[in-house]
């Protein structure tokens, strides 16, 4: 298997998660997003990614872009361990969790959105700050909510599911944008605890092999 990745991406981000958790070989093949205009850009790799985004997984023939499609392809291809909940009730929760961050929160805040503020509307570094901080705020506050209802040790109970997949990275991008974690407790707890596993680390954006170095956490 092949992912093309790039480090700072949060939806590479949760595929290399469940990469890690199901204990899967995979070469990582980095994208810069930025540089040179965007690698993504490149019409060889939009033969792959017609939108031009990562992540997008290639395991022989298969060849998928957006991240939950991905995800249900690990858990199909490789069901162990489940990542979907142990009932159909906790996999309609687990669904909904990832949705809300993966269809509410992720879209308005990335690169691309922040991309089109500072050129269409020449947003300076800290509007764009504070716009993806609003976002990120509004949709954590609702999931937080619903954390109440669904969570234990993880997300959707004691188990670790796509919902904690999704919502690490977005932690990740939340304290980028300085958003103020201790309204938001119970989603910082979470996020404390998948961030002491090795699975977790090794796939976070400081630990990957396209990280720039002087951004890299020491092993």
């Amino acid at each position: 298997m092949k992912l093309y990745s790039y480090f700072r991406s949060s939806a590479a981000f949760r595929v290399r998660i469940a990469l890690n958790l199901k204990q899967l070989n995979c070469e990582i093949i980095p994208v810069h997003l930025v540089k040179n205009g965007g690698e993504q850009h490149a019409p060889a790799f939009q033969v792959l990614s017609p939108r031009g985004e990562v992540p997008c997984l290639v395991d022989g023939d298969v060849v998928l872009s957006q991240s939950m499609a991905i995800l249900d392809y690990l858990e199909s291809k490789f069901p162990s361990p489940k990542l979907t909940g142990a009932t159909y009730q906790e996999r309609a929760r687990v669904i909904e969790l990832s949705e809300m961050i993966n269809s509410g929160i992720h879209p308005v805040q990335n690169l691309k959105v922040l991309q089109k503020l500072e050129k269409d509307f020449f947003s300076k570094d800290e509007q764009k700050e504070s716009w993806a901080r609003h976002w990120i705020e509004d949709g954590f506050t609702a999931f937080e909510k619903r954390l109440e209802q669904s969570s234990g040790k993880f997300c959707v109970g004691d188990s670790i599911s796509w919902a904690d997949i999704y919502l690490v990275p977005q932690v990740f991008n939340a304290k980028r944008y300085k958003v103020n974690m201790e309204k938001f407790p119970k989603i910082a707890d979470i996020d404390s605890r998948c961030m002491q596993m090795a699975e977790f680390i090794k796939a976070d954006p400081m630990h990957q092999v396209d990280t720039p170095s002087e951004l890299k956490s020491k092993p």
